[in-house]
């Protein structure tokens, strides 16, 4: 099997690891880009010691760490997201924020993630303490659950609380959710794709985005359908079934890039 083939499997979800690190799709996209152009470009210095997964996301953070995303001067007139970002970013660790994502959203072992970003496996735990610390302290937000399932809507809620925002309200169909959106606005939506009456969480998600800007988290069992780079696609996706340290991740990656969330007193 060629190196491609080993790799193409993993692209979706290394496009899901660089839109949460960014806050963008365009920008996590643009690494994705850069670090298969990087690995066409020297085959040799692939990593082949390690799994392919795991020399392709170490690929991605060599060039993650090269263009100095997190700390360089931005070329051009940064936008209100680009600018919160920089702002809170200026104030925390990048590593710890890698660490995070890297463990409760992309599921590698503290062992993985400590080769990933280069550090001691020992201090992978600390840096994630350190990153929801940090961002539990700045974002507070009113948040509206769309999902139909009613298991998965009290386990989302009881997430949602437990972090320390509000919940507006549970929808499990377009309308419901639109309407719930006008009735009492959110400051940030998951939805789940597929809704109680056959009607589509994204179609959802279009009407209120028609309305007002808010931070949306994505929530399905097929995330490759929404992470292939074509097209307008989400920024935040959890992939069912979930663990409640991948919602926490996503909740806080997706407020920690928000305007409009309220830093926690």
């Amino acid at each position: 099997m060629s190196l491609g083939q080993q790799l193409a499997p993993h692209l979706p979800f290394l496009r899901r690891y660089g839109r949460a690190l960014t806050g963008s799709q365009a920008q996590g996209d643009r690494y994705v880009r850069a670090t298969l152009e990087a690995i066409v470009a020297a085959p040799d210095q692939f990593p082949r010691d390690v799994d392919p997964r795991l020399g392709l996301y170490r690929t991605f953070q060599a060039i993650w760490n090269s263009a100095n995303y997190d700390e360089g001067p931005d070329p051009e007139p940064a936008e209100d997201q680009e600018a919160v970002a920089r702002a809170r970013l200026s104030r925390m660790t990048p590593l710890s924020r890698q660490a995070l994502l890297l463990t409760a959203m992309e599921g590698f072992t503290p062992e993985d993630a400590a080769y990933l970003i280069e550090v001691d496996t020992a201090e992978v735990e600390s840096l994630v303490a350190e990153a929801l610390s940090e961002i539990e302290k700045q974002t507070r937000a009113r948040v509206l659950i769309i999902e139909d399932e009613p298991i998965i809507a009290m386990d989302i809620e009881s997430i949602v609380r437990d972090l320390g925002h509000e919940v507006t309200g549970v929808a499990v169909t377009r309308d419901e959710a639109v309407a719930l959106a006008m009735e009492d606005r959110p400051g940030l939506v998951l939805a789940d794709i597929q809704l109680a009456d056959d009607s589509s969480g994204i179609d959802a998600v279009k009407d209120i985005l028609a309305e007002f800007n808010v931070p949306v988290i994505f929530i399905t069992a097929f995330p490759e359908r929404l992470l292939t780079g074509e097209r307008p696609e989400p920024t935040f996706l959890i992939t069912k079934p979930f663990q409640r340290s991948t919602v926490k991740a996503a909740i806080s990656q997706a407020l920690f890039f928000d305007q409009s969330t309220v830093p926690a007193e």
